[in-house]
């Protein structure tokens, strides 16, 4: 079987349209993915999966498109390559058996968040007098007093652990399956600068196409950032929280400290960012709308998450904070559980084809000088 009959009807719709796009070549300047494709004169799957996941949507290239509908040609290359991307999560996820839940993300993450705050909930009950739900157990160490460190830290390291073991596996099954050759630290720090600012999702300057043919503020830009820096934050803070707990400061901590500020300032940034994102889809054009399931999940996954940690940070003099702690637990744990399994997934595929583009280049103007 040749690898052209090999291609599932996603991988050979991104081909042929690529094939068009690479007899046209007008869109060169927009984004990564019309360089990187101008470097092949023919297209395979592993093609197809790296230029369908170096694609940011930013929608441009339909607008520029002489040949997308009604043309005959229908060249729709922000549709393709999103179809595609979610393909190419579920069939290098792991464990394979896992891979309908991209299908069905929205009904697993609310199952797997019921069933996790649930768990949470009956777990204080169990390991307190059910009376200290309700009643105000601030101060420091209170958290503790609702369930063990050497259990909340348990419980959560072994879910991101498996999270980010299951992920690593499913990106490199995706960089294999490319045929892409090791990349260097040059190509690594390019691709972090790259996905750090966003580059390519300004429609070459444009900026992104959202609404329609016109060019938008960096709205979708402004709240991915918020969205991305306002977990990293949180994940920050409670790395800073766990050095603290060495040392013997226990949570909660006083308003001034570190640790709260990282963490409010990233809760603020998982609110407004996801809020802000899930506000702009629903203004996306029709003919450009990718909307799944997953995406909306995992945006309202984080956005609770981020709020339950607010309230919590208003309320834990109260006697709120024991719900409240359970709750938020339950959200972030089950947010950990569908890391490998949803929407977090495209930042690590997309970082790898960033850092795949990063080495083309590198060797083209190698090529070049020779």
């Amino acid at each position: 079987m040749s690898k052209l009959e090999a291609l599932t009807s996603a991988q050979a719709e991104v081909v042929r349209q690529m094939t068009v796009c690479n007899a046209c070549r007008y869109c060169e300047g927009l984004c990564a993915v019309f360089p990187a494709m101008e470097l092949r004169r023919a297209f395979d799957g592993g093609d197809a999966d790296y230029l369908a996941n170096l694609c940011h949507n930013c929608g441009a290239c339909y607008y520029d498109c002489q040949y997308a509908p009604p043309h005959e040609f229908a060249i729709n290359v922000p549709v393709a390559m999103a179809a595609l991307r979610d393909e190419t999560y579920a069939r290098n996820v792991w464990p394979a058996a896992f891979a309908g839940a991209f299908a069905r993300h929205g009904l697993w993450v609310t199952f797997a968040a019921a069933l996790s705050v649930a768990v949470f909930v009956a777990g204080f009950v169990a390991a307190n007098d059910p009376g200290a739900l309700f009643a105000p157990v601030g101060g420091e160490g209170g958290f503790y007093r609702m369930m063990p460190h050497w259990a909340m830290a348990g419980l959560f390291g072994a879910a991101f652990v498996y999270a980010i073991a299951a992920i690593g596996i499913g990106v490199r099954r995706f960089w294999r399956g490319t045929d892409a050759q090791a990349v260097g630290w040059a190509e690594i720090w390019q691709a972090c600068r790259d996905a750090a600012s966003l580059k390519y999702l300004d429609g070459g300057g444009m900026g992104c196409m959202n609404a329609g043919e016109r060019p938008e503020t960096d709205r979708r830009r402004l709240f991915h950032h918020a969205t991305f820096y306002g977990f990293a934050l949180c994940f920050a803070a409670t790395g800073l929280a766990t050095v603290f707990h060495e040392f013997g400061a226990q949570a909660p901590y006083p308003l001034w400290h570190p640790v709260v500020v990282l963490g409010a300032l990233g809760g603020v940034g998982l609110v407004v960012g996801p809020l802000g994102l899930l506000a702009e889809r629903a203004k996306r054009d029709a003919a450009i709308a990718t909307h799944t399931g997953m995406g909306a999940a995992f945006l309202w996954m984080l956005c609770l998450s981020g709020l339950s940690g607010m309230l919590l940070l208003a309320l834990r003099d109260t006697a709120a904070m024991g719900l409240l702690l359970a709750l938020h637990l339950g959200l972030v744990f089950a947010l950990f559980l569908s890391f490998p399994y949803g929407k977090f997934v495209h930042g690590f595929y997309r970082f790898a084809a960033l850092a795949r583009y990063a080495h083309e280049r590198r060797t083209r103007k190698v090529e070049a000088v020779d």
